[in-house]
C-alpha cells in the first residue's frame, strides 16, 4: 500500500521528491478533493507545457489538460509505484492524449479536405450551370480515386466513406498499421495533386 504524507503546500513544490506526489495520488485514490486540487496546481504547468509542444495550439491544449488530470482522478486507484515514478505516470497520460488529440486533428483535416471536393452544398446550387459544374466536378473526384492504385483507393474510401479509422482498417485488411498509413498517405498525395485546381477554382 502506497505511503501517505500530510497534505501540505510543501509537499506539492516541483523541488520536492517523487514521493510527495505517490502522496497526493494515495489520497486522490480515496477521493479526497484537496490532494486533486494539490496534485493540479503542483504539476500543471509542466504537464501543459508537455502538451502544448505536441499540439501547438494553446486552446487544444487547455482542453486536453482538463482530459488528463480528470483520468488521473478516476484512475489514480490503478498507479503503482513499483513501475515507475507519479510524475512519469502523469506526463505518460498527458503524452498519450496529446498523441490522440493531434491523430484526431490530422484525420478530421483530411477528411474535411476530401469532403470539400466531394460533397456538394445546396446554397450552391443557385442554378442549372452551377449544378452541371457540380456534377462534373463530382465526376472528377470519381476518376481521380478510381485512378489511384487500387490498395490506395481501398484503404482512403474505408476511411472517408465507411468511417473506418486506420486501426479498424488495418484490422480489416490484415494489414499492418504502418502500411495501411503509407497507402493513406500516398493516396491522398496524389488527390491533391490531381484536384488542386479544382478545390482552388471558385465556381
Amino acid at each position: 500500500m502506497v505511503k501517505k504524507i500530510p497534505l501540505t503546500e510543501e509537499a506539492v513544490e516541483p523541488s520536492r521528491h517523487d514521493q510527495d506526489w505517490v502522496g497526493l495520488i494515495a489520497r486522490i485514490a480515496d477521493g479526497d478533493q484537496q490532494a486533486m486540487s494539490l496534485l493540479y496546481n503542483g504539476t500543471n504547468r509542466l504537464i501543459f507545457g508537455l502538451i502544448l509542444r505536441i499540439l501547438g495550439d494553446r486552446s487544444m491544449a487547455e482542453e486536453v489538460l482538463l482530459d488528463v488530470y480528470a483520468q488521473v482522478w478516476r484512475q489514480a486507484n490503478r498507479y503503482d509505484i513499483a513501475r515507475g515514478a507519479a510524475l512519469g505516470w502523469i506526463t505518460t497520460i498527458a503524452r498519450s492524449r496529446a498523441i490522440d488529440r493531434l491523430r484526431s486533428e490530422r484525420h478530421n483535416l483530411q477528411q474535411d479536405e476530401l469532403n470539400e471536393a466531394t460533397t456538394s452544398e445546396p446554397a450552391r446550387l443557385a442554378n442549372p450551370e452551377t449544378a452541371t459544374v457540380l456534377s462534373e466536378i463530382s465526376g472528377i473526384v470519381r476518376a481521380a480515386l478510381d485512378g489511384l492504385p487500387p490498395e490506395q483507393r481501398e484503404v482512403i474510401e474505408l476511411s472517408y466513406y465507411s468511417g473506418y479509422t486506420q486501426t479498424e482498417i488495418a484490422a480489416k485488411l490484415g494489414q499492418p498499421l504502418g502500411t495501411i498509413k503509407t497507402r493513406t498517405r500516398l493516396g491522398m498525395i496524389k488527390l491533391r495533386e490531381v484536384l488542386r485546381p479544382i478545390m482552388e477554382s471558385p465556381l
